[in-house]
């Protein structure tokens, strides 16, 4: 079987690593596999002859800049996304699996044109809510349901994707779902039963919606012994530990830097994934880290860790909820969209969303409460990548 991922990134990132993790799992069982990303950011994991490069830079800030006016997200990159349909023409998949199509990178349309009239099979992992809304990747914390029946009006414009115009959002809706439900034959795939709800309440309920959560290396998220309090001066500290890819409100930063006010001498905080603005902003006594995309080196901070906090308001899954309890580490997390799905009574404490004063004290409960958190790796074990991907191999028919 002859399989094409589609995807912005392509090992970067989690949704990068999550394709890659698919295209090996998918020739281990002897198909054929190719991938079209966009060259914006590194294209690793897969060698040169299994990659359809879709556009250039130019053709990216040139797509980024025409939807932060007009908020056409994915409809421009006309003559990219031509050039990769005749690469698709020549490849001739049996499989076309979808990942992220927004990013500024490749027309939407065209492409589900070509899906819709060669009658291919189409599995679409969706990483957020972008596919069903006239505008926003997310709405949980907008507390909007606008997207049920018809998107006319956004008051999150100037969240991703970025619009700095005065918006289109009933034409966006109008022509995602006309693109998007011209497909005889797709599977949605969600990372979780949350975002697997909302689908089922969107147009595209009409088809089949499953759940499956990203995987994770097990060989690599597991606890280790770490030096990362030693080299940072904390081994007499309890180490409590956020990490984001992209921190922001919707993930929780204000709240994160506030939990700092309620810990006393006895710990210390750590903030993974910052940029150098926010670096400048924390308070003294926090442990600031930039974004890293060295596995080895999160794993090393994971293990390090007490407890690990994800105040997050918006996660369609909660990936790095799953990494830290996989390295041993209980959690607390909010009781907002997915994240409560990934943690148990034995490997963290789930408390009300805006509620500080709860991390604080949850995190203490686990602290004190030692032995009921000391078996956190069994709960990653759901999340084992073969397991999960293997599911996705069943899909393809």
């Amino acid at each position: 079987m002859k399989i094409l991922f589609i995807n912005c990134v392509c090992g970067v990132g989690s949704t990068g690593r999550i394709v890659t993790d698919l295209m090996q799992q998918a020739k281990k069982q002897g198909h054929t596999v190719k991938v079209a990303c966009s060259t914006v950011e590194p294209i690793l994991g897969v060698d040169s002859d299994e990659v359809f490069v879709v556009g250039s830079k130019l053709d990216y800030y040139v797509h980024n800049v025409l939807s932060r006016l007009t908020d056409h997200e994915g409809r421009y990159s006309v003559i990219a996304t031509k050039r990769l349909i005749k690469q698709i023409k020549d490849y001739d998949p049996d499989v076309v699996h979808l990942h992220n199509l927004h990013g500024h990178w490749i027309n939407y349309e065209i492409l589900f044109q070509y899906l819709s009239r060669e009658k291919k099979r189409v599995v679409w992992t969706l990483h957020d809510c972008w596919a069903f809304t006239g505008h926003c990747s997310y709405f949980s914390a907008l507390k909007c349901e606008r997207w049920k029946s018809h998107c006319s009006h956004c008051v999150g414009l100037r969240s991703y994707p970025m619009c700095f115009g005065k918006g289109d959002v009933s034409n966006n809706f109008e022509r995602k779902k006309k693109s998007f439900t011209s497909i005889q034959d797709m599977t949605i795939v969600t990372p979780s039963e949350w975002l697997a709800s909302l689908v089922k309440s969107s147009y595209l309920g009409i088809y089949p919606v499953k759940a499956i959560p990203n995987g994770i290396d097990l060989g690599v998220f597991k606890p280790t012994k770490s030096k990362f309090k030693e080299s940072h001066g904390i081994t007499n500290k309890r180490m409590i530990l956020g990490v984001a890819n992209v921190w922001s409100s919707r993930k929780g930063l204000n709240d994160i830097i506030e939990l700092w006010n309620y810990l006393d001498e006895n710990y210390s905080m750590v903030i993974v994934g910052l940029t150098e603005g926010q670096l400048k902003e924390l308070p003294s006594g926090v442990i600031g880290i930039g974004r890293t995309s060295d596995i080895n080196e999160l794993v090393d901070i994971y293990s390090a860790a007490d407890v690990f906090v994800n105040p997050s308001y918006e996660e369609t899954m909660g990936m790095v909820t799953a990494e830290a309890i996989a390295c041993g580490t209980p959690a607390v997390v909010y009781d907002q969209t997915a994240v409560p799905e990934i943690v148990d009574q034995g490997s963290g404490i789930v408390v009300s969303a805006g509620d500080v004063e709860g991390l604080s004290r949850a995190i203490t409960s686990i602290i004190q409460d030692k032995d009921r958190f000391q078996n956190t790796t069994v709960r990653a074990s759901a999340y084992e990548k073969n397991k999960q991907y293997s599911l996705y191999i069943d899909l393809y028919g």
